[in-house]
This record gives structure tokens, sequence and C-alpha cells, in this order.
């Protein structure tokens, strides 16, 4: 059980905020400027007429604004690399930015797709009940970690990146998308970030069942010419990556 795990990740974020906060922040705009233009874009479609200070669209913008803009300063970096990848990248792929950036400044998200992911693995079809009993096996049966990964599971869905079926309640996975190699390189090193683990055999890591939506195109010797990773040979023919 993580209990020390903070959730965070705890509203149903839309792709196209994300957009356009990575768009701000990509354009140079200020952090103050894109706090202003979240408002705007969400203040009819969030917590209409609330007057709480801390109400969903607070914790939204919250959430957008730390994915991407005031991220913890060690992921700073990770970030930075992003932006222009996020700027290149066909629109099918961005979503691979935005996730690897969630995952790794709210790790409660990777437990959510890393607990769908194995299902979706085993079973081919899963429910929201069976997720939400995965992550409380990791979590901890608490109110707060049910309603967030219920909100997570809707966000995949409005991303497109989970499917309901014609069966009431049961989910599939959605095609994965095929990455690029530098976007998949990307991505190992936000998941590293993300699973707090310094290192990682290369297999567990292109097959990471939180990157379902996912198909990585990387082998370690493209890894290697990342200096932010070191490679190591474990046995005859395991690699393990190692997050400097």
């Amino acid at each position: 059980m993580h209990k020390q795990i903070p959730v965070g990740f705890s509203q149903r974020i839309q792709l196209a905020w994300l957009e356009q906060t990575a768009s701000g922040f990509a354009g140079g705009a200020t952090r103050t400027e894109i706090e202003a233009q979240l408002q705007r874009i969400l203040k009819d479609k969030v917590s209409v007429g609330g007057i709480s200070p801390r109400g969903n669209r607070e914790k939204i913008i919250t959430i957008l604004l730390k994915t991407w803009v005031t991220v913890p300063s060690h992921l700073e970096p990770l970030r930075n690399e992003a932006v222009p990848l996020w700027q290149r990248l066909p629109q099918d792929q961005r979503l691979a930015a935005h996730w690897g950036l969630i995952a790794a400044t709210y790790p409660f998200f990777l437990v959510v797709t890393d607990a769908l992911g194995r299902l979706l693995e085993l079973q081919g079809r899963v429910s929201a009940a069976q997720v939400q009993r995965r992550v409380a096996e990791i979590m901890g049966e608490r109110e707060t970690v049910a309603r967030a990964a219920r909100r997570t599971i809707r966000t995949l869905v409005d991303w497109g990146v989970l499917r309901e079926t014609a069966e009431k309640g049961l989910y599939q996975a959605a095609s994965p998308v095929p990455l690029e190699p530098e976007l998949s390189r990307w991505l190992i090193k936000a998941i590293l970030w993300a699973e707090g683990k310094p290192a990682a055999t290369f297999s567990s890591l292109i097959a990471n069942p939180g990157l379902y939506p996912f198909k990585l195109a990387v082998t370690p010797y493209d890894l290697k010419t990342d200096s932010q990773l070191e490679i190591t040979r474990q046995g005859l023919n395991e690699d393990i990556i190692v997050l400097k």
C-alpha cells in the first residue's frame, strides 16, 4: 500500500485545456496570463456560479498549471524538453507529452492507468469498479481515492484512449498510437520519474501497463544518446535504464 502518494489528480481534465496550457507556456506567456486565460475558458464550464475559493475550477487550473507551468523544480528539465517535442508533434501524438508530464507530476495518475492497463491486458474489458478496487489495494480505501479514480477514468474516456462498450459499465482500450523514437525516449524518462525509481529494466519500461494507449518505438541503443540516462547490462540480455 502506498498511502504516501498524494492523490492530486482529482478532477476531470479536458484535453483542450491541456493543449491551451501548453500552447500558452510554449508561446512565452506568463503564469498570470495563462491562469487568466484558463479562467476565461472554464468560467462557463466548471463551478458555474460557485463561490468556493477552492472549487473544482480552481483545482482544475492548479492541475493544468502544475503540469506545464509551475512544475516541481526537479521536473523542469523534463518539461523543458517536452515543449519543443509538443510543438512539432502530430496531433495524435501530443497526448503522450501531456501524459508523461501528468504522470511525473501526479504519480496517482500512473497508479490508475497502470491498474487499468494491467486489467485490460488480462481480460480485454474492464469496469470502473474493478479499476477502483486495484487502486484501493495500493492507495487504501478512501472516498477521495475512489472519487479521483472515477474522474481519472472519465478523463481517459474523454481523451479517447478508453472506450465504452455495448455492455453498460464496461470499457475497452482504443488502438495504441505509435510514437516516434524521440518522444518514446522522453516518455521513458517521465515514467521513471513517475514511479520514483532511479532505474528499471528496459523491458518493463517499454511494456509499462500505465502507457497502454501508446506503442513506444525505441531501443536501448536510442537511449544511449540521452545524457540523462545510463544503460547497464544485467545478465546476458537484460538492459537496465538508469536515470542520472
